[in-house]
């Protein structure tokens, strides 16, 4: 791209408050649907018309001019705005809602969401004076709205004073000064001896004719680009996601001939309307990257090549119509396998988000899945080594692998490979690949409660929600702090970590595993293999070490070292059987510079392609 080109793309340049607000209600500014609500309030919008008064800049109005059609807003603050219908180019207001919404009020009128029955109409007081050029204080009284006028036939006695001024011509619209400044000045005239109203007057005159809003013409802007624009310009708020252009763009009014059409009600309703499940709150971006794929894989010639915004951007109505009704019967399916297959409860614990994409692709239309395939397909990828699904390479490579066993023959995985110092190493994190797939395999086992033993604890976990999910140190942190021993191991590794109530885990706190494992040590009933605890132990992946130590009132001086050891072999172990089949690989780095590197700090996926 040229240096002249690149300069084109941004136009600065101004217009007049009148002007603006004409071009608006003709309909050559539109509002897209992705613009946030707006805040309205009273003392904000006589801030802005005193620094207008004053002539102070307010920011740029950030225009998208572009050939790309979308749902636009049909009314601001009350006013319908024509639609744009039959134009080779449109005008959307990318920034600047906010302040269009106040001034078009403030003249025009209008209604405020929220404020049923309020005047957002700005009056001005034309016998407040201006003191000087700091002067921060006088709008609040220059500028007013009726409810500050009103003085309800005299029983509203705080506001008798200006409903007198009102009375005497003192405070007028500025609608009245755009519409009828000569027959207000002739008026005004009257008082004469008093400069100060002509002073205004004419300053509010001028402010409307000569007051320039600074305005930017973005051209030829990608979408992709425009999100970026719109996040950088709004840090305070929510960013622009793709998945709102593509709500905006596909968007269809109901007629005659055709049914409307909106993605955000189709979504939401999907999310109320079905199971209840947690995953049902996967991201907006996950559902149209979902759907971008299931296009790509089953409809000829849809130009959807990848799931980057470049092509999510080309994503049409018909498109997503057409797939809609067995897409999201694969999105339940998918749903339904991390859930009642996998026992996997929530969202947050699965390490790749590609998951959602390769899964929903293999249960599209599949009447007969094969689940057993499916399982060693997450535990696989879940654990391996190295990270074989954080690009869209690698996904297009999955789908291909998942498809290929829909013929009746089972895809042949390659060796797995595991690292033991990786499973040493791991701590907790939200966003960690490991982390989540070690808490994966946890919860695929039902884990019960250390206390109601007949308890499952999964449901009592809301794992992320607040970034601290309900999980437990055997070994207790402060409990390690005080009584190091010889340990070398953190103790905030996850092969530390089990999950319990909130209840249990208050119980336990940070005492001695010896001695709070033999409150729960209830010997075994008779013609009993093993006792209740101990085959609770079992559902959180734990050999009976510890209860052997707690019976003997006696452990080594490095028992997290230990303890940190075989549960890792009892997770490998596990790993082996759900890998029936699969050559499997284990190498133990502890102790390298290649371990340093690689586990100190867990890599974390990648949230876009």
């Amino acid at each position: 791209m040229t240096q002249s080109n690149l300069t084109d793309r941004i136009k600065p340049d101004g217009i007049s408050i009148v002007s603006y607000l004409e071009y608006l209600q003709k309909g050559d500014y539109q509002i897209p649907t992705f613009q946030r609500e707006i805040v309205w309030e009273k003392e904000n919008v006589k801030k802005l018309w005193d620094s207008i008064y004053k002539f102070y800049p307010l920011g740029s109005i950030l225009i998208w001019k572009t050939d790309i059609k979308l749902q636009n807003h049909r009314e601001v603050g009350g006013h319908v705005i024509p639609p744009e219908d039959n134009r080779a180019q449109f005008q959307y207001i990318l920034d600047g809602q906010q302040r269009t919404t106040s001034l078009l009020t403030s003249i025009y009128g209008g209604q405020i969401v929220g404020k049923p029955g309020f005047n957002p109409t700005v009056y001005v007081d034309l016998s407040i004076p201006c003191q000087d050029q700091v002067d921060d204080s006088s709008y609040t009284h220059r500028f007013v709205f009726w409810d500050e006028i009103d003085d309800k036939e005299g029983t509203f006695r705080r506001n008798t004073g200006r409903k007198k001024k009102f009375d005497d011509g003192l405070i007028v619209r500025l609608l009245d000064i755009k519409n009828d400044f000569q027959g207000l000045f002739t008026k005004l005239s009257a008082f004469s001896e008093n400069s100060v109203l002509l002073q205004n007057l004419w300053r509010i005159k001028n402010v409307l004719d000569n007051y320039k809003i600074a305005y930017i013409d973005l051209k030829g802007i990608a979408v992709g680009e425009v999100c970026q624009i719109f996040e950088r310009i709004n840090q305070a708020g929510k960013p622009l996601d793709i998945f709102d252009i593509v709500v905006a763009k596909t968007y269809r009014v109901a007629t005659k001939e055709q049914k409307g059409f909106y993605l955000r009600d189709l979504i939401s309703a999907f999310r109320t309307e079905s199971n209840g499940s947690k995953f049902l709150k996967i991201s907006d971006f996950d559902y149209l990257q979902v759907l971008a794929i299931l296009i790509r894989e089953n409809i000829n010639d849809s130009g959807i090549y990848n799931i980057t915004p470049r092509y999510l951007n080309e994503i049409r109505a018909s498109q997503l119509e057409t797939i809609w009704p067995n897409g999201k019967a694969a999105i339940l399916k998918v749903f339904d396998f991390f859930e009642n297959h996998l026992h996997i409860k929530a969202p947050d614990l699965i390490p790749f988000r590609y998951f959602y994409i390769s899964l929903a692709t293999y249960f599209y239309q599949n009447k007969y899945p094969d689940y057993d395939l499916l399982k060693k397909y997450f535990w696989f990828y879940s654990f391996h080594n190295d990270d074989l699904l954080s690009n869209t390479t690698q996904l297009s490579a999955h789908i291909t692998f998942l498809n290929s066993g829909r013929s009746g023959v089972s895809p042949k995985f390659g060796r797995f490979l595991i690292d033991k110092d990786k499973l040493r190493l791991s701590s907790y994190s939200s966003k960690g690949r490991l982390s989540r797939a070690i808490l994966s395999l946890y919860s695929n086992h039902l884990p019960k409660d250390w206390k109601f033993t007949d308890r499952e604890v999964i449901s009592d976990n809301f794992f992320f929600s607040t970034d601290k999910p309900n999980l437990h140190h055997i070994f207790p942190t402060n409990f390690i702090s005080e009584h190091p021993g010889n340990n070398s191991l953190n103790s905030n590794s996850l092969m530390n970590i089990v999950y319990l109530t909130q209840l249990t885990n208050l119980e336990i706190s940070d005492k001695n595993p010896l001695k709070y494992i033999k409150e729960y040590d209830v010997p075994k009933e008779e013609g009993e293999k093993q006792s209740k605890f101990e085959k609770v132990l079992e559902s959180h992946l734990l050999s009976d070490d510890l209860l052997k130590w707690s019976r003997m009132d006696v452990m080594p001086d490095n028992a997290l070292d230990t303890f940190i050891e075989i549960r890792i072999s009892t997770v490998i172990d596990d790993l082996k059987m759900k890998l029936a089949g699969i050559e499997f690989g284990e190498i133990d780095t502890k102790g390298t510079e290649k371990a340093e590197e690689e586990t100190l700090e867990e890599t974390e996926e990648s949230p876009t392609p």
